[in-house]
């Protein structure tokens, strides 16, 4: 008896210093991995207590299978994100950063803070964190199409071509996302890394915008943010590039971008092409300053639009691409323009269902530019 009372009293000790040494563990990452950032965050703002969810990492480790392998939905420059299931049943996708790195704890504190005030159908929705493992934890919804620049620029997803109509209303979703980011938030907020892969793609190929690690909140008086020059090269605003302050326009610089990435096809950055062509923002430029924009138009966006409609939004895209920032329309007008065009496109698509019109001619022509005294140049000015 007195045996058996000892190992139980053994047993019950090892249990208590177990726990003991496991909550002290957590306690050091939470520390480690801002936790304390994320608590003067909320005591600055209380609102954000109840907006984010601190889930264990008991937890993530059972929705992700112990971060199976099998899991993985993608590899960024800032961690692995992984396709979980928590105990309710939702589906979510869990971003495990890579080794910790303090200079880059107020950026992934900023990112749990931004994404936990936003509420907009075309942001990706944050659930949570997990600040006691040993490398930070979000955890959001989980958008099943992958990224834009996937569907766009990988040979695996050319046999799901996506049309203009689509590609239109990817485009006007984000300009309103962005546009609501600036203007209808409490305090504006500039994205800085807006590009294709940071755009997801949902079930309904609606346009979700993620990564928000590089964001920030602007004081209403602020016009612009004195920074060290971050972002993705063949997105970056010159301007930017040049005086070290970001502004709204520069996240409209890395809309317009995106916006030709939809028109073309093409990356933003290629290997194929020479010289300052490399750079996708300046081949464009130069192809509609020569009047050969439809030339460089991806096949699909030719053989579905019009070429009135299609310079349309190449003029619209040079708008946002103009070298000085104070001559970019804001994401607000970019939104309004962009849904008059896709209303337009379908009209006009619907219309010529009932009656067929033959374009084809026309298009081969504009599609080899034999035709570009008829083009507009980027100056021309354009109403939608």
């Amino acid at each position: 008896m007195g045996v058996l009372f000892l190992v139980a009293i053994g047993y019950v000790l090892y249990k208590v210093i177990k726990k003991t040494k496991e909550r002290r563990r957590r306690k050091k990452f939470f520390k480690r991995n801002g936790g304390l950032l994320l608590k003067q965050q909320e005591e600055a703002d209380p609102s954000l207590v109840d907006k984010t969810i601190h889930f264990t990492s008991r937890d993530l480790e059972k929705a992700t299978d112990n971060f199976n392998e099998n899991r993985i939905l993608g590899r960024g420059g800032h961690g692995t994100v992984y396709k979980g299931m928590l105990v309710d049943g939702r589906i979510v996708a869990v971003k495990k950063s890579k080794i910790v790195d303090e200079s880059q704890l107020e950026q992934f504190i900023n990112e749990v803070v931004v994404l936990s005030q936003i509420n907009h159908r075309n942001v990706v929705k944050l659930l949570g964190c997990c600040l006691e493992t040993a490398v930070p934890l979000l955890v959001s919804e989980y958008i099943p199409n992958g990224t834009l620049y996937d569907r766009l620029h990988n040979e695996a997803a050319h046999e799901f071509s996506i049309s203009l109509d689509m590609r239109l209303q990817i485009a006007t979703e984000v300009a309103g996302a962005l546009a609501y980011l600036h203007s209808s938030t409490s305090i504006p907020i500039y994205h800085r890394d807006i590009k294709s892969s940071n755009i997801l793609l949902d079930d309904k190929c609606r346009a979700k915008i993620s990564d928000f690690g590089s964001s920030r909140f602007v004081s209403i008086d602020q016009t612009h943010l004195t920074t060290l020059v971050k972002g993705t090269f063949g997105y970056l605003d010159p301007e930017y590039f040049q005086s070290s302050q970001f502004t709204e326009k520069s996240d409209v610089y890395s809309f317009g971008v995106v916006l030709v990435e939809l028109l073309t096809g093409e990356k933003p950055i290629s290997l194929t092409r020479f010289g300052e062509n490399k750079n996708l923002a300046t081949h464009f430029m130069l192809a509609m300053e020569e009047g050969r924009a439809m030339s460089i138009f991806d096949a699909v966006v030719i053989k579905e639009g019009t070429k009135d409609e299609l310079l349309i939004v190449a003029n619209l895209a040079m708008r946002c691409l103009n070298m000085n920032g104070k001559y970019r329309p804001t994401m607000k007008e970019v939104a309004i323009e962009l849904e008059t065009i896709r209303r337009s496109h379908v009209r006009s698509t619907i219309q010529t269902n009932i009656t067929p019109v033959v374009y084809g001619e026309e298009l081969s022509i504009l599609a080899y530019g034999k035709s570009s005294s008829s083009l507009l140049s980027f100056n021309d000015s354009i109403d939608p």
